[in-house]
């Protein structure tokens, strides 16, 4: 089978299109015909080994696990003789936790993987942009107890997390404020955001509006500036944080008894189904920028790692159209 191997640390380069072979079932295990997969920020800073410290746990020179990718969408293919909740024809998605691996065409994945149907409404590209932007929001939410009625300002508002923290905040009743440049202020007020501040021509924390909880996706937000600007018991959420944020958010905890939510996000089974049953509706619906074939991930990578993107970029693999 094809899959993108990545078998050094470095620029979008490093990524190679090889053939590998096909893997089979375990007893207890699926193998999934991707169709479809994505790259978000997670992916190109895995391939530069950024920050250094991940290089402890996934290989100190080289990954350990060669093949990267860790969202996907596709067709079960094959079961293990004791796999009973699932069959060879279902169409579903999820993620790969730390095994990686959705860079190819078939993965094989434990029944009990962070995965589930994919909603016939919606294609195998679309449901491959939800589970990254949508489990990392999801998590972040509910960690910091979203209830109705809050005010909330998300920061980074049109990336792959941004967009799905708008449209989960709205489902829980908040009243929403999205930060982004001047180009993605039509597309942050589509998904649902009652108000949306341009980053290019307004400083969000130089006002005078106070928020229940205020969402940094991407990490670039002042610690202390945003603080500030949080209500009595609010919660800061660091959704990206590199090693700035994170002392900024000690010495804010310390001086100010700032709530300061960060971390990595979980990814769980209960999760994702909330949002497969939010697209079944139609309270959440997949962003994507671009498509890119297999061939060109090189391509993707690069574009990704500029941080312009809009919601997704997703992977996709041969006939994935014909598919959906």
């Amino acid at each position: 089978m094809r899959a993108i191997v990545c078998e050094s640390y470095g620029p979008p380069d490093v990524l190679r299109l090889e053939e590998v072979t096909k893997p089979a079932p375990k007893r207890e295990e699926i193998v999934v015909k991707i169709l479809a997969t994505a790259v978000n920020s997670a992916d190109w800073r895995m391939r530069k080994g950024e920050p250094f410290p991940v290089r402890f746990f996934f290989g100190l020179t080289k990954p350990r696990r060669p093949v990267l990718g860790g969202v996907f969408a596709g067709v079960v293919e094959e079961i293990g003789q004791d796999v009973s909740g699932l069959r060879a024809g279902d169409a579903v998605f999820g993620v790969t936790g730390m095994t990686f691996g959705a860079y190819a065409d078939y993965i094989s994945l434990p029944e009990k993987a962070v995965l589930t149907f994919k909603p016939p409404a919606i294609s195998f590209e679309e449901a491959a942009s939800v589970p990254f932007g949508g489990l990392t929001a999801l998590h972040f939410l509910k960690k910091a107890n979203i209830e109705s009625g809050q005010n909330v300002l998300i920061y980074g508002a049109s990336g792959a997390v941004g967009t799905a923290a708008i449209q989960l905040a709205k489902h829980y009743g908040a009243l929403v404020t999205g930060v982004c440049s001047t180009e993605n202020v039509a597309l942050v007020r589509s998904l649902g955001a009652d108000h949306v501040i341009d980053y290019k021509k307004e400083d969000f924390t130089a006002s005078d509006e106070q928020y229940d909880m205020i969402f940094d996706t991407v990490g670039k937000a002042s610690v202390l500036s945003s603080q500030k600007r949080l209500k009595k018991n609010g919660r800061l959420i660091l959704g990206a944080s590199g090693l700035s944020q994170m002392w900024q958010s000690v010495t804010a905890s310390i001086t100010t008894r700032t709530k300061v939510i960060s971390g990595v996000s979980a990814e769980r089974t209960d999760h994702l189904i909330t949002l497969k049953e939010l697209l079944e509706t139609g309270a959440f619906r997949p962003v994507i920028d671009r498509c890119y074939p297999l061939e060109k991930i090189v391509e993707a990578h690069r574009y990704v790692e500029k941080g312009h993107k809009k919601g997704n970029v997703v992977i996709t693999m041969a006939k994935a159209s014909e598919n959906s």
